[in-house]
């Protein structure tokens, strides 16, 4: 590979998850990416465990790592935390529980060699033998088949996307008043948009996001995308932004995805926990409502 090959710095924001993160880092170690051309960051955000034994297998390669600790405080805090940090001409984001392919960072490159000032975002696959973590997965594709599939995309999930340096920084990087993993993407997508720049969607540029959910789990994820749909609510409406609008057509295409891309039998049981999530996201967001500090 050429020596002049963009430099990443890819920022993995964790929280009391030893063993995923040691997946995640055993798999960036293997990148089919000049090992000088990245490095990695880890922001442990007050998880209060050990990680050490988790960024072994990233030293071995002599893969440049740093690990920068912080008070709890979210994810979006200590993305930004660890772009203050980074000394790559482009961020890629990615988190403790997802294994990018072994060519993410290439694809990557080569998207940014054409279009440098853009933000590039992939989709990310689930395990395919976790009911919910499917279920979860589908909504996420359903969510980038409506909003992606023009030339003008308007959402890429945190799991997987990157960005110049100096433009996210421009920004202002993610907003830290979001506490959870819950809509402070959202919120960048819309302001980056907003400051006239333009978002790719590369289907080429993959990571595994692997989530093992059960039913409760899976109620209280979607319990705090609502929380977090209440946040992004309130902030538009603060910044006197175009707030938030019920789409009809966005829940149509939502509740038929299923019958477009599973068996009958699969779909009818998507079609239960579709539910079930909206009903969880809807009772977060007016807990949010009622009982959310601003």
């Amino acid at each position: 590979m050429e020596s002049n090959q963009p430099f990443f710095s890819v920022i993995v924001p964790t929280y009391r998850r030893p063993d995923q993160l040691k997946e995640c880092l055993c798999v960036l170690a293997e990148m089919d990416y000049p090992y000088d051309r990245f490095e990695v960051i880890i922001v442990d955000d007050g998880g209060g465990v050990s990680i050490e034994p988790a960024i072994a297998c990233v030293k071995e390669k002599g893969i440049t790592i740093s690990v920068v600790a912080q008070k709890n405080a979210g994810p979006a805090t200590a993305r930004n935390t660890g772009a203050v940090q980074a000394k790559g001409e482009f961020l890629a984001f990615t988190d403790d529980d997802c294994q990018p392919a072994t060519d993410w960072l290439q694809k990557l490159a080569s998207r940014f060699v054409v279009i440098d000032d853009h933000l590039i975002g992939g989709p990310s696959n689930t395990l395919q033998n976790n009911l919910y973590s499917r279920a979860s997965q589908l909504i996420t594709d359903a969510v980038y088949s409506y909003y992606n599939n023009s030339s003008r995309p308007h959402f890429f999930a945190s799991n997987n996307m990157a960005i110049r340096t100096k433009l996210f920084t421009h920004i202002g990087g993610f907003d830290t008043t979001f506490p959870l993993a819950a809509s402070e993407d959202r919120e960048f997508c819309d302001r980056w948009l907003r400051h006239g720049y333009e978002m790719t969607y590369a289907p080429e540029v993959v990571v595994v996001h692997a989530h093992q959910l059960t039913f409760l789990s899976y109620c209280r994820q979607h319990f705090n995308y609502g929380r977090g749909a209440y946040h992004l609510h309130q902030l538009k409406a603060q910044n006197g932004h175009d707030p938030i609008k019920f789409d009809i057509s966005f829940y149509l295409n939502l509740f038929e995805y299923p019958f477009r891309t599973e068996s009958l039998w699969k779909a009818l049981q998507f079609e239960f926990l579709i539910f079930v999530q909206q009903t969880c996201k809807t009772c977060g967001f007016f807990w949010g409502k009622f009982f959310q500090k601003s």
